[in-house]
């Protein structure tokens, strides 16, 4: 998306307690990336990875993908510093990650359970995250244009009862033609095209195909949270509120999360736990 640049994507399993991992083998030796909120070095318009001389952006459609399914351990082997932009968002990696089949491994599966309310704020932005009996999250977003306002700019998943998959794996990155310019001169938005982002022009929808929800903006946001947050390498349970927070808020707010450690306790699947849904979907779950 970024860089313009082709590159090649393999996933391979990994053992338990490996968490998700990414290798840049195109170093020598390969540079591993390890997945930690303050592993999160660059936030303009996607989040970057930096560990040591290893670098890897655009993390957060694969990780956000990964959360929807409960994969929590992974190889991500790239031979570029940035992971494929696909369509825009999590669908073909969803569709990719179900094709190869999920494995349960014997150990077992850790949570990240909210006890008290964390929250990071940057401007007029925030992100919340409150205790909750499972997964859910809510978003509001405040775009001044006329395509954005003829749809909905807040909504509210409960991911015990709604598929990740259907209400929001499909949801494409989007962008405006006014910003291309700047985005160019900064190097970013090089490999953008109506192919992997819903495009805007200042008064619609350039793409031909129109928009795959009616409130297709809103559920990308959701996405990206999802993803960002899965920087902590667990699955939350809890629930998470975002206004007009971005990359950067959502880093804010996993940091905070680690720091206030009064605020959260790990826990593990339990046997007489196994009813308790966090991730509900057609074709793979995650449990607490």
């Amino acid at each position: 998306m970024h860089s313009g640049k082709k590159v090649t994507l393999v996933l391979r399993p990994a053992p338990s307690n490996t968490g998700i991992v990414f290798r840049r083998v195109d170093m020598t030796p390969p540079a591993l990336v390890e997945l930690h909120p303050e592993r999160v070095g660059e936030t303009m318009l996607c989040t970057a990875l930096i560990q040591g001389d290893g670098r890897v952006s655009t993390v957060e459609h694969l990780l956000s993908a990964c959360a929807g399914l409960g994969i929590d351990n992974l190889y991500v082997d790239l031979d570029a510093a940035e992971i494929p932009i696909m369509d825009g968002s999590a669908g073909p990696f969803l569709y990719l990650l179900l094709s190869a089949g999920i494995e349960e491994l014997k150990a077992p599966k850790r949570f990240i359970r909210v006890k008290q309310m964390i929250e990071a704020k940057r401007g007029d932005g925030w992100a919340r995250l409150l205790p909750y009996d499972g997964f859910k999250a809510s978003f509001e977003i405040d775009f001044n244009h006329p395509a954005v306002n003829e749809t909905s700019q807040s909504l509210e998943i409960d991911f015990s009862h709604q598929a990740y998959a259907s209400e929001i794996a499909r949801a494409r990155t989007f962008g405006f033609m006014r910003d291309v310019e700047m985005l160019r001169s900064r190097n970013l938005g090089l490999g953008g095209s109506l192919e992997n982002a819903i495009v805007l022009d200042e008064f619609r929808v350039l793409n031909q195909d129109g928009l795959r929800y009616a409130d297709e903006f809103i559920r990308h946001k959701i996405l990206d949270a999802i993803g960002d947050l899965y920087t902590l390498g667990h699955g939350i349970i809890g629930a998470y509120q975002g206004y007009k927070s971005g990359h950067a808020i959502n880093n804010l707010l996993a940091r905070e999360l680690l720091q206030q450690q009064d605020a959260w306790e790990m826990v593990t699947l339990a046997e007489e736990q196994k009813d308790r849904v966090i991730f509900v979907d057609n074709y793979a779950f995650a449990q607490f």
